[in-house]
């Protein structure tokens, strides 16, 4: 902390301050600087799934898909551990210092596991790339919505996180050079496809050197002086972008009564007492689409290559309409988000998802579809389902307190990654090992079910959070006495 700051009370309106500036470079900075991070994990996440098919050979790493299912569970299993223990910190010490130890732990993971030797090497190295991950998710989704206007905050949220699906493309687009055993050898072609992820990674720690530090995130822990002059830095730095002055404050100041840190204790009183029904919305949202993606994208290549019959080194190419209907959604629907609202987008897309797994898995058990319209199924399922993934990752950022909002959105992540996530791609293996059409359509129904379910609690318990300040939605403990 430095030697300005103070921890007594005072009134500012900064949170009024940064709602009230129109999109302008600044934003798309930040947008793209923090997203990118996303479109990077697409590609190397991607990268892991398609060659699920070539790892299992025993020319390559001769895995079973049992093992190929487990691996996917370390990779979440460290994911949840890294959100839990940076989320802490990220709200502790604050967005920006988190922003490049998150990255760093993220891009050495994907750099190592270019450089496995077995079973457990790969899924050690996995572990650790989750457990970057795991904590940009607290650090990256805590900054967007703390940094971007409540006018564009929903449909910038779900837009950086389809991003993710930019890079699963990019990723699937690579599997046809470097698993083309013409091009390059088997054995070596995955392990450069995740060498150049993590190298290109590091452009982005280029790019987050110009994104500040949360001036929401410093008026709360006592840091007044230099959350004033980070957001005299934003409005100068908009007003250039936008060559006039930026539209007049409104709104009453926020009194503030900082403190330097907030204790576990505070944090469940408010998570299960005050937010309990917020809490129940959350872990539901989250829970279910992580069951959904998990089962799906990560044993997508064994229900190819095991029911289809599509070689390992050629899955990639079915990835590529799954991964533009993953991003559309988000791009498409975004706006309405904003506009329509959250209640009644998060609950259709939620909905209209369950509708089309249920019947695409009965029409799979019964024989009726190819490789080419299992994937044209997947690809509608996901336009609805990635709106409806990345508004559940929305509605956890916005509708909790500033001073937890990263150990929330760690919490849910991890706890409905752990429910749901981890089970999902052990659970698919084993049923996609059993060889039988009719089990695999049994873990479909679960996930529908899920799906369901979700959309039924946000049509109970949604909040009205469009084009709404953060600080209305969720009082700051800062501004309790």
């Amino acid at each position: 902390m430095s030697e300005n700051s103070t921890l007594s009370s005072f009134e500012t309106r900064i949170p009024a301050r940064l709602d009230r500036i129109p999109w302008n470079e600044f934003h798309w900075l930040v947008a793209i600087a923090l997203g990118v991070t996303w479109t990077l994990d697409g590609l190397e996440v991607t990268l892991n799934g398609a060659i699920s098919g070539v790892l299992q050979e025993s020319g390559v790493m001769n895995f079973s898909a049992t093992q190929i299912g487990s691996i996917a569970s370390a990779y979440l299993i460290g994911a949840v551990g890294g959100a839990l223990a940076f989320g802490y910190l990220t709200d502790r010490w604050g967005r920006k210092r988190l922003f490049f130890v998150t990255l760093a732990i993220y891009l050495a993971g994907t750099l190592l596991t270019a450089f496995s030797w077995n079973f457990w090497s790969f899924a050690a190295f996995r572990l650790i790339t989750g457990a970057g991950i795991g904590g940009e998710y607290s650090a990256i989704g805590s900054a967007i919505d703390e940094l971007i206007p409540a006018e564009f905050r929903g449909r910038v949220d779900l837009i950086v996180n389809g991003s993710y699906w930019l890079g699963a493309a990019a990723g699937a687009a690579s599997t046809l050079v470097i698993l083309n055993p013409h091009i390059v050898a088997p054995n070596m072609g995955w392990r450069f496809g995740f060498g150049v992820g993590a190298v290109l990674g590091l452009f982005i720690l280029l790019l987050r050197k110009h994104v500040p530090e949360s001036p929401r995130w410093l008026m709360t822990h006592g840091e007044r002086d230099e959350a004033e002059k980070v957001m005299e830095g934003i409005e100068s730095r908009s007003k250039k972008s936008l060559g006039r002055e930026l539209p007049p404050v409104e709104g009453a100041p926020l009194v503030i009564h900082p403190r330097p840190s907030f204790g576990f204790g505070l944090v469940a009183r408010r998570m299960y007492e005050k937010y309990l029904s917020r809490s129940f919305l959350s872990l539901s949202l989250i829970t279910s689409q992580a069951f959904l993606y998990n089962a799906v994208f990560f044993t997508y290549a064994l229900i190819l290559t095991r029911f289809y019959n599509v070689p390992g080194g050629r899955t990639g190419l079915y990835l590529l309409p799954f991964a533009a209907g993953n991003f559309l959604g988000p791009l498409l629907l975004g706006h309405f988000f904003d506009t329509i609202g959250r209640r009644p987008m998060i609950s259709s897309t939620y909905a209209i998802s369950a509708v089309l797994l249920a019947l695409t898995g009965w029409l799979f058990a019964r024989g009726d579809l190819s490789a080419n319209t299992q994937t044209m199924a997947w690809t509608v399922i996901f336009f609805f389902a990635s709106a409806a993934a990345s508004a559940g990752y929305l509605t956890v950022s916005e509708i909790f307190p500033l001073e937890i909002r990263a150990l929330a959105i760690a919490f849910f992540y991890a706890l409905g990654t752990a429910i749901g996530g981890v089970v999902a791609p052990w659970l698919f293996g084993r049923l996609i090992g059993s060889g039988s059409a009719t089990n695999v359509f049994y873990g479909y129904a679960i996930a529908a079910a899920l799906m369901f379910g979700a959309a039924v609690v946000e049509v109970v318990y949604g909040v009205k959070a469009e084009r709404a300040r953060l600080e209305t939605l969720a009082e700051p403990l800062s501004s309790e006495q």
